[in-house]
């Protein structure tokens, strides 16, 4: 029973570094550039999803799940929901500004051309309408 209890120790003590590292990787973010805030935020994903599987993973065990108190089940569960909200909220925004964002691009021609590419025919018929309706008007 007491690696048991280590591995819980263990498990908190690297999650407390990683929440100093991820304090640091933030004052650092305030002056970071594109790539930067890129790969600070796919770190982040990285160890959300590691610990979404942990926690998931935790919740199958049924040592945990016998001796775990409702209240303290309760309390994970408001959390969670808090979070899956968030997420969901920020999932909503982020996409909707980013279609906001490149369909202002493409009316003003300054596209990336390799979107073209990723976005296919669709994007491409679609701007071709746009310029035949706007032709015709």
């Amino acid at each position: 029973m007491s690696s048991f209890y280590d591995n819980l120790t263990q498990w908190v003590e690297l999650q407390k570094k990683v929440r100093e590292w991820f304090e640091s990787v933030n004052k650092m973010a305030e002056s970071g550039d594109r790539l930067e805030l890129i790969l600070y935020t796919r770190i982040a994903f990285q160890h959300m999803i590691r610990t979404l599987k942990a926690f998931d993973n935790w919740l199958q065990d049924p040592f945990v799940i016998s001796n775990m108190p409702k209240e303290e089940l309760k309390h994970v569960w408001d959390t969670v929901f808090k979070i899956l909200l968030e997420l969901i909220d920020l999932d909503i925004e982020h996409t909707s500004k980013f279609k906001d964002h490149i369909y202002a691009l493409e009316k003003q021609g300054k596209l990336n051309p390799l979107l073209y590419e990723f976005l296919g025919a669709s994007l491409r018929k679609r701007r071709s309408e746009q310029e035949e309706l706007s032709l015709s008007m």
